[in-house]
This record gives C-alpha cells, structure tokens and sequence, in this order.
C-alpha cells in the first residue's frame, strides 16, 4: 500500500473518532449555554462580606472566556464534520469497498491535529469560564475557603483529563 491510502480498519476508526470529537464538544456547548443562564448577578450566593464578592468586571470576564470557549468547541467540531464529510464523499465513489477511502493520511492528520487542539483551547478557556463562575458564586480567590478548594479541584479534574487526552491523541497520531 502507498503512502496516499488508508486501510479501511483505519478509515473506520477515524471516523469513529471524529463522530466522538463532535459528541463531547455538543456536550461542552451544551454546558456553556447551561452556565449562560446561570449567570445572573442577582443570583450572587458569595458571603456576606462586601470585599469577596464578585464585581463586575469579573462576570464580563466570565462571558468572554465563555464565548472564546465556544468559538474554539465549534472550530475544532466543523473541522472534524469537514473531515468526516470528505471521507464519506471519497467512500461513496469507490463501489468495491466501501469502507475504504484513499485519502492523504498527512491531510488527515494534520485536521485531526487542529480539531484536537480546538478542543483542547475550548476546554482551557471553559476551565478559565468555571474559574470565574466560582467566583461569582462562591466568592473571589482571595477569601479562600470554598473557592479556592473548588478551584484546586476543577484544575486537578481537568488537568489530568486533558494530559490523558493529548497524550493518547499524539500517541495515536504518531504511531497508528
């Protein structure tokens, strides 16, 4: 086989994965559009204290890291429905097999690559987005206590899910 096909086992599982590329994204929009309506300044619950709660400036950053996360969800998911669609296009003109399409496995890699890295962005300004959701809510970082831990919990979640995440993708992009 040359270096301009894929075998349809392969084609099979990088549709597969784009198909999940494109679910967990849906559910991080879905998510952000959740924390939208969420964030209300009259639903403050911070502490009493007038000096951790949250100004203003605080919740404006919080949509923008939302909106900046959204843009990145949506980037990664139409490269990943673009590259989908160019195999199923190349898979219907070959009548012989029709789980095989002869696509560049350079191409292929390389929008693997950037819907991976979309994801990846989208999750950090998502984290950034709950950074400042907490605060909100919570309290600012400064009053420690709930706020702090929650915060130091969401980056160990997060932070061990993306490192898993990158290093399966790169192992995958690299030696399969």
């Amino acid at each position: 086989m040359d270096n301009t096909t894929t075998t349809p086992e392969k084609t099979s599982i990088h549709v597969t994965a784009l198909d999940g590329i494109v679910n967990v994204n849906s559910l991080f929009t879905v998510a952000i559009f959740i924390g939208f309506s969420l964030t209300i300044p009259e639903a403050e619950t911070a502490g009493t204290q007038p000096e951790c709660r949250a100004g203003v400036e605080t919740e404006r950053t919080l949509i923008v890291f939302k909106v900046v996360s959204f843009s990145f969800f949506l980037f990664s998911s139409l490269v990943a429905k673009s590259i989908k669609l160019v195999i199923n296009l190349i898979n219907h003109l070959d009548l012989d097999d029709p789980h095989k399409a002869d696509i560049d496995p350079t191409a292929l890699k390389y929008g693997l690559v950037g819907s991976a890295i979309g994801s990846v962005v989208g999750c950090f300004f998502l984290t950034l987005s709950i950074v400042y959701f907490i605060q909100v809510k919570l309290g600012v970082i400064s009053c420690g206590g709930k706020t702090v831990w929650s915060i130091v919990a969401l980056g160990l979640g997060v932070g061990l899910g993306l490192v898993v995440h990158v290093s399966t993708t790169a192992y995958a992009l690299i030696f399969l």
